[in-house]
């Protein structure tokens, strides 16, 4: 069962707390409010843009950054191969360990006899 309480809440119109207020007339903005609001809507307009300006600015300085990492991590062809191994071998240019590159192996002598180093 609906209490009493319930039931006239939903039967009896909302009260007002506040009395009506007596009638306002329409008052036109001054010349001060409307330059007010004017210099407002132009700082937010140029804020707005300055912010758009600098958003595209730090994209295309990331895109730049991206794009020179991306060139500097790609593998440079070199010309000859021989060259890029002889470099990353420094054991065998101090002859400690031999080469592995076949034109610095020890060729034959003209004559079948090895060479020997003096």
């Amino acid at each position: 069962m609906i209490g009493y309480n319930a039931l006239t809440m939903a039967t009896q119109p909302p009260r007002r707390v506040l009395e009506p207020l007596a009638p306002q007339h329409y008052l036109p903005p001054s010349v001060r409010d409307l330059r007010t609001q004017a210099v407002q809507r132009l700082q937010a307009g140029l804020f707005g843009l300055s912010a758009i300006v600098l958003i595209v600015g730090l994209a295309n300085i990331i895109n730049d950054r991206a794009k020179l990492s991306e060139e500097g991590t790609r593998p440079v062809p070199s010309a000859s191969p021989s060259a890029s191994a002889k470099a990353n071998d420094p054991l065998a240019d101090i002859g400690v360990v031999p080469s592995s590159m076949p034109s610095e192996a020890a060729s034959p002598s003209p004559s079948g006899q090895p060479v020997r180093p003096h």
